[in-house]
């Protein structure tokens, strides 16, 4: 029956959909989970088309949403979590090498699944694949289960937020060390709540910043002549920060700047949803796949526990 339908129809269906959620009718989750769904159901008719444009409105969406942020808070969060950030990142990615050793996983495969998680997700896999010589297909399947697992996280996060009864600031700080990509980290903590969204946001685009040291690290080790340089979203997410705080008089203009990023961003989480096809998850295999889960939920629980306990703050 629908080999009968037009595949304009689709078409239509699928850009009627996307509209529908940068309107305000829809939330962060359940834009997602309408692009699962479509791509499962009726497959992507954009597919590639989808991919480059989920990539380029995550980054103007970043952008604006620096319009609600101080940039001193943006310094003050750098300062503070330095130490953190640190043990962290080197924690995670030890303890993603351990684990890729008892899988027996290919060796750029379970490094890029442990950069991913530790830093930022496809950002991070996308910065040190070339470092570390990674091969399309190793690529391929770290950005597949990374892809995957950050659509599970924006749907579980924010219910069990609530479960754990976390405020907001614990939230965003739990959010920004424990999900993968900031597309995530940003729906959920929008899902959330604002002070949560203000807070996650900064936090993971501070962590993000350590692409650059450690990839650079890693090319010593690999002895490779890669280098990366901060994502020009983040330099353009602290402009917006800089001017949101030094030009206070134009606030209702920020503020216009600022939720036409939210809106943007579920419509974008559509679009990232509608990726997940049924190749993407038969990509993942089975071991990388357990490997990265076992890796995400040590470190979120870890995470979580240490925050509950008021060793994170």
């Amino acid at each position: 029956m629908m080999a009968q339908i037009s595949p304009n129809y689709f078409k239509a269906i699928y850009v009627i959909c996307f509209l529908a959620c940068i309107s305000p009718v829809f939330g962060s989750a359940t834009a997602l989970f309408m692009g699962i769904t479509f791509a499962l159901v009726l497959g992507n008719p954009f597919e590639i088309q989808s991919a480059n444009l989920s990539k380029l409105l995550l980054k103007i969406s970043v952008i604006g949403l620096g319009f609600n942020v101080d940039i001193m808070q943006v310094l003050e969060v750098g300062r503070s979590s330095l130490v953190l950030t640190i043990v962290s990142i080197t924690a995670i990615i030890g303890l993603g090498e351990i684990l890729t050793q008892l899988f027996r996983l290919n060796k750029n495969t379970g490094t890029l699944i442990s950069f991913g998680t530790a830093i930022c997700g496809g950002s991070a896999i996308a910065a040190m694949a070339p470092v570390i010589k990674a091969k399309q297909d190793e690529i391929a399947v770290a950005l597949a289960i990374v892809f995957s697992l950050n659509a599970a996280g924006l749907l579980i996060f924010p219910w069990l937020g609530h479960y754990f009864e976390l405020s907001q600031s614990q939230f965003a700080i739990w959010s920004a060390l424990a999900i993968h990509d900031t597309s995530s980290v940003v729906g959920a903590a929008a899902a959330y709540g604002p002070v949560a969204l203000a807070m996650a946001t900064t936090i993971k685009l501070t962590r993000a910043m350590w692409i650059v040291p450690y990839t650079a690290l890693a090319g010593v080790f690999w002895r490779s002549e890669e280098r990366t340089s901060i994502p020009l979203f983040i330099v353009g997410f602290l402009l917006a920060a800089a001017i949101n705080t030094w030009l206070p008089e134009f606030k209702s203009l920020w503020q216009l700047g600022y939720e036409g990023a939210k809106a943007l961003l579920v419509g974008t989480l559509f679009l990232i949803g509608s990726g997940i096809s049924k190749k993407v998850l038969q990509q993942c295999g089975w071991q990388p796949f357990i490997m990265a889960l076992i890796l995400w939920i040590i470190v979120s629980s870890v995470i979580l526990v240490l925050i509950l306990d008021g060793f994170i703050k």
